[in-house]
């Protein structure tokens, strides 16, 4: 019997031991994100590397924003931000059967700063039935200048077109092809820029016929004219034209002629934007930029090297060596953490991809814009080596950096009672700062005197203002001070800080009151006039009294009942 108690109560202790102890644990764990800076004028797609996830992983932003996750693998998961994001610091954490695990990231969504005008805002004309707006582009005109062309002869083609749409058209771009013609100085590709709703623009392409055109009665010329909206929605309209030919119709011999079209990758710098604004010198920040291929051929191994470079010759012949970006322009901008050269990989026609780069302001640089050279080096279909040359520009401020406080410790404050404020303001920079009015307020009370004109301050300067603080209640009262001035750009800023100072309550002597009964033994003193002064001086040499009349016992009147003496001796003796 006593082995089984003993087993019996073993077997309770390991029960309770295992329902004490958790049945798992979670071993997950958030490594890092990437990208960790992104633009929120497209699509995004993040991915979160880690160890040991599950198919219940999700992600969290600022720990409540659910996006939705796909598992991949117990080391990856993938979420997608849509365009239009909020901007802003998130912080990154995953979940996994509704428990965070450990690890977190931080995610910077940052918006762009557009290479083009914004569409003009259109006064409608009428009611809209519907909401949908797009750019439209139509063909008003076209023609050569010679009514008909014969082979081997040069000759102009024009064509006018217009938006009809109700949006602005980005970026137009004409392409001619003809199996008949070959295009001349051009190479067929002509750039018309940004068309606005209800414009129009006109081109110009020359030609040469391609071999005899003998037996033929027309030739004719396609235009491929693509563009794109304001969201980078991109469009392609087809249009054929037909030229009339000298002496056609007749059944002579001519070469069957093969299509010119050129065929070629383009990438251009959509947007842009920094995660820190504005930049200063010494700042450190992530330039993030929106790349698209708006050619017809895939750009493959493109490299981006910021502050300009390249690789190959003008020949377009693949160079050994590889790509060279050590001749760019550092003066103002250098890179931090990586170097300026990286690898977007291979981008089709119409790719769009996130490019960023670490850099830091030169703490010599002076405020202004700094134009920046990106270049992106990539093979063509033929293995040739093709150079695309963006320009963008980065602003530098010079903000002051003051220093507001009190240039002696503050007395203390009582409610219902002025106190001074002895305000101080210093420039701690490293340049002459130029300074407007300086405005004083309190959240309680009113302040005198709180309103000056700074002016210029040099570096190490200072400017005291003397105010006054009329506090209503005790307590703390938070004070404001809003500086203002124009920064380097012409635009109007504010500088803003708060203090706090303390109040106690307030005091007040009591006012006598006048029906009270007065003291028995208190006298009011009358003022002496010149002789009762002099008069005790002559007391004062002859050695007898000469206290003043306060502190004379005589002026101090006898209690009801008791003996006061006579001035001058002593009483006289009976009869």
């Amino acid at each position: 019997m006593l082995f089984v108690r003993k087993m019996i109560i073993a077997g309770l202790i390991m029960a309770l031991f295992l329902t004490m102890t958790p049945s798992s644990v979670l071993a997950a764990d958030l490594l890092s994100i990437n990208p960790d800076t992104v633009v929120n004028d497209v699509e995004n797609t993040i991915t979160v590397t880690g160890v040991d996830f599950d198919a219940t992983a999700a992600v969290l932003l600022n720990g409540s924003a659910s996006v939705t996750t796909i598992f991949l693998n117990d080391k990856t998961l993938r979420f997608t931000l849509p365009a239009g994001f909020a901007p802003g610091s998130y912080t990154v954490t995953v979940t996994m059967s509704g428990v965070v695990v450990s690890g977190t990231d931080t995610l910077i969504v940052v918006t762009p700063t557009a290479t083009v005008s914004p569409p003009p805002t259109l006064a409608p004309t009428s009611t809209p039935t519907f909401s949908f707006t797009r750019p439209q582009m139509r063909v008003t005109f076209s023609g050569a200048n010679k009514d008909k062309i014969t082979s081997e002869e040069r000759f102009k083609f024009s064509v006018n077109f217009e938006n009809a749409g109700n949006m602005m058209a980005y970026n137009t771009q004409a392409t001619f092809t003809s199996a008949d013609l070959l295009p001349l100085d051009t190479g067929g590709v002509a750039v018309l820029g940004n068309v606005g709703s209800g414009g129009g623009v006109s081109v110009d392409q020359r030609f040469i016929s391609n071999g005899s055109l003998s037996g033929k009665s027309v030739v004719t010329i396609d235009v491929t004219l693509t563009y794109y909206d304001d969201k980078g929605t991109a469009y392609s309209d087809k249009f054929t034209f037909t030229v009339p030919v000298a002496g056609g119709g007749g059944s002579g011999v001519y070469y069957t002629a093969t299509p010119t079209g050129v065929r070629s990758g383009q990438l251009i710098i959509t947007s842009y934007g920094t995660s820190v604004d504005p930049l200063q010198p010494g700042s450190q920040f992530n330039l993030v930029m929106t790349v698209q291929n708006v050619g017809n051929e895939k750009a493959q191994r493109v490299t981006m090297i910021v502050g300009g470079g390249g690789s190959g010759g003008s020949s377009g012949t693949p160079q050994p060596g590889g790509v060279s970006g050590g001749g760019g322009e550092f003066t103002n901008f250098a890179p931090v953490g990586t170097s300026n050269v990286q690898s977007l990989g291979d981008m089709g026609a119409g790719g769009v991809v996130q490019a960023s780069q670490e850099l830091i302001v030169n703490v010599s640089t002076n405020p202004g814009a700094y134009p920046m050279k990106v270049t992106f080096s990539y093979l063509n279909a033929k293995g040739e080596v093709v150079n695309d040359e963006q320009v963008i520009t980065l602003l530098v401020y010079s903000l002051p950096n003051l220093d507001i406080s009190f240039y002696r410790p503050l007395d203390m404050f009582f409610a219902g009672q002025p106190g001074s404020l002895p305000i101080q303001i210093v420039n701690l920079g490293k340049r002459t700062a130029v300074l407007g009015n300086i405005t004083v307020t309190a959240d309680s009370g009113m302040v005198e005197n709180g309103t000056s004109l700074i002016g210029s301050l040099d570096a190490g300067g200072y400017f005291t203002l003397d105010a006054m603080l009329f506090p209503e209640t005790p307590g703390p009262v938070k004070l404001t001070f809003v500086i203002e001035y124009t920064d380097d750009f012409n635009q109007e800023r504010t500088i803003e800080k708060t203090l706090d100072v303390n109040v106690e309550e307030g005091f007040f002597e009591p006012t006598p009151d006048p029906n009270m009964p007065m003291d028995p033994g208190f006298m009011p003193v009358a003022e002496e006039t010149f002789l009762q002064k002099a008069w005790r001086f002559v007391l004062g040499l002859l050695g007898l009294d000469s206290a003043p009349p306060a502190a004379s016992p005589e002026m101090i009147p006898p209690v009801e009942g008791e003996f006061m003496p006579l001035p001058g001796g002593g009483g006289g003796g009976g009869g």
